[in-house]
């Protein structure tokens, strides 16, 4: 016998806990044993007004970053569509199911703002870094760097020969993102940590390198 048509009814009140949905084993909950947030208030108090309305959580970007660093969302618009949808996502990041979620703007307004002039990520690294020596999962001792090659997304046909190239021609015309990045690397980064002169230099990823390594056409 064929089943009655479904049609949705709302209720007045509802008994809903999100506590309940969030399986016992989920990443989430792993991780969320160990966040520990309550210093980030105190450190970023002075890059913050006394006056007018108050702002977003800082906590609670904290929260949708590891979500989107964990799972793997990388876009900031999406990353709050998700949270916004995702019973999960909306407990680890203490929302309830009526918490509104902060704008994608507002994670660039303080990425390059407030959390990067407070050196925050960096606190927060050291943080998980010394958690981690507590706890004794590390010893500290030495460290390991991945050597792996991966292929950069530059162009040959618009590189230019090393001789060419001088960083400081290439910064006031380009992009915030390039300026930014071309301001962190440091002038053992431009060749590789040698004196060898490069072949060609990509003027959108200058600390890339032209090889051959892979006894395959260079690239």
């Amino acid at each position: 016998m064929m089943g009655e048509r479904l049609v949705m009814q709302e209720s007045l009140f509802y008994e809903f806990r999100l506590e309940d949905h969030v399986p016992s084993d989920h990443l989430l909950r792993r991780i969320d044993r160990f966040v520990d947030c309550s210093g980030l208030r105190q450190r970023l108090a002075g890059y913050y007004s006394a006056t007018g309305r108050p702002s977003v959580d800082p906590e609670l970007m904290i929260r949708m970053l590891l979500i989107g660093y964990c799972l793997g969302i990388r876009s900031e618009r999406r990353l709050c569509e998700e949270v916004h949808l995702n019973l999960a996502y909306r407990w680890f990041c203490r929302l309830g199911l009526e918490g509104k979620v902060p704008h994608h703007s507002t994670f660039s307004k303080n990425r390059h703002g407030r959390f990067r002039e407070s050196d925050l990520f960096r606190h927060l690294f050291e943080a998980v870094v010394q958690r981690c020596l507590d706890e004794g999962l590390v010893g500290g001792g030495g460290f390991a760097v991945e050597a792996s090659l991966i292929q950069a997304d530059a162009n040959k046909q618009r590189s230019l020969a090393g001789a060419d190239w001088r960083a400081q021609d290439h910064t006031e015309a380009a992009p915030r993102a390039v300026r930014e990045y071309l301001a962190t690397l440091d002038e053992a980064a431009w060749g590789a940590a040698t004196d060898v002169e490069p072949k060609f230099v990509s003027p959108s990823d200058p600390a890339a390198q032209w090889t051959g390594a892979l006894r395959g056409p260079a690239f």
